[in-house]
Formats: structure tokens, C-alpha cells, sequence
């Protein structure tokens, strides 16, 4: 039997392709099957078969209320710090002594985010990041343009801990788009966690999302 995916002899697609991410969110439903499934195992001799049912139901259950704590965990991480990075972006740009501000909306949506879950929460973690980057992209500037800044030690510091705390952001967000896999995938894993999921009304969640911005630089010249 041939390969499905042939790499000597299958096309190429020569000028590459730019993958996205599609942040939607996609409801999981079960059919009229899956739902005869779901009495069918009262109806079978002995009733036993829907008491061990209804305990794989309420085990799948307590695996996705795991998992959302989990996912609240790893966003938690993220937040963190973003907020280590707000500080220290705030501290260069008063160490730079330029107009780099940063927007107030940013403080107060990680404020809200570290108060509690809601629906928008990915997008509104989404939204402070670009803020973030937007403003590190102004320091960067600054920082270049004048190069004697750099043998001040303040500065050379901050710039060295705000590096630091974007690979651990980055870290973290890989942390948390692995969770998140597995609660998109465990959503569809038929029987007990499909059925579960379609009843208590469950979405796919959307995975961090790099902005436009920083995705057009990561194809610039660098060398």
C-alpha cells in the first residue's frame, strides 16, 4: 500500500504557505445516535450497566472541570508575567526618558484578568500582548538610536529583564496552548466526553494568537 502523504513524487507546493490560527470557537453537538447511546445502557439487564455509565459520564465530567482549573493555572502564569513586564517596560521607558507611555487600558485589563475567568478572557490576553509589544517595539527604537544608553547599567539591566521575561512568556503560552489542545481534543472523544461536553454546552478554546505586527517582523531581514 503507497503512502498517503508522498514526499518524492506528491506536489510541491513551492511558494510556501502562512498558517493562522482561526479563532473560533466550535461548539460540541451530538447526534440522535449518541443520544439513544446515552439511555440505551438503562434499558439493558442489569440496571447495573447505566449505574457504571453514569460514573464514566461523571468521571469525564470531573476531567474537564480539572482541566479548566488547569487552563486557569497556566493563564495565571501568563499574567504574572505580563504584569513583571508592564513594571519593567514602564521602568525603561522612564529610564529612556522618552514619550513611550503606556496605555492605561493595559493595567486595568490585566487587572481584570487576574480578578476572575470570563468569555473573553483569551482575546482580552491577546489584546494586552500587543499593547505590550507595540510598546516594546518604541523602547527598542529608542534604545537603538542612541547607542551610549547601552553603557548605562539601569538601562542595560531593564532591557536584559524585559528579554528574560519575554522567553518565559513564551514559555508559558506553549505551556498553555497545550492544554488547551487537550481540552479541544478530549471535547470530541466519543462516547462519555462528547456527550458529556455537548450537555454542559462546551466550546473549543482558541489558542494564544501572535499578533499581526510580530508575526510581519519575524519575516524581516535579520542578517
Amino acid at each position: 500500500m503507497a503512502n498517503e502523504l508522498d514526499e518524492m513524487n506528491a506536489p510541491v507546493l513551492e511558494q510556501g504557505r502562512d498558517v493562522n490560527v482561526i479563532a473560533k470557537q466550535i461548539e460540541v453537538k451530538v447526534g440522535v445516535g449518541s443520544k439513544i447511546f446515552d439511555v440505551i445502557w438503562w434499558l439493558l439487564p442489569p440496571i447495573i450497566g447505566g449505574v457504571v455509565w453514569s460514573i464514566i459520564k461523571l468521571n469525564a465530567k470531573n476531567h474537564f472541570q480539572q482541566l479548566q482549573q488547569q487552563l486557569q493555572h497556566d493563564a495565571s502564569q501568563i499574567d504574572n508575567y505580563l504584569e513583571q513586564r508592564v513594571q519593567i517596560l514602564k521602568n525603561c521607558a522612564k529610564l529612556l526618558d522618552k514619550a513611550v507611555d503606556l496605555d492605561e487600558t493595559t493595567f486595568t485589563k490585566i487587572a481584570e484578568l487576574r480578578a476572575g475567568a470570563s468569555a473573553a478572557d483569551d482575546s482580552a490576553r491577546n489584546e494586552v500582548t500587543t499593547q505590550l509589544e507595540a510598546v516594546n517595539r518604541k523602547i527598542n527604537i529608542a534604545f537603538e538610536n542612541y547607542p551610549e544608553l547601552k553603557a548605562h547599567r539601569e538601562i542595560e539591566d531593564a532591557m536584559q529583564q524585559n528579554s528574560y521575561l519575554q522567553r518565559e512568556i513564551t514559555a508559558a503560552r506553549e505551556v498553555y496552548n497545550d492544554t488547551v489542545n487537550r481540552w479541544n481534543s478530549d471535547l470530541f472523544k466519543w462516547p462519555a466526553k462528547q456527550i458529556v461536553a455537548a450537555k454542559m454546552g462546551y466550546t473549543t478554546r482558541i489558542p494564544y494568537i501572535a499578533d499581526a505586527e510580530t508575526k510581519e517582523a519575524a519575516r524581516g531581514t535579520f542578517f
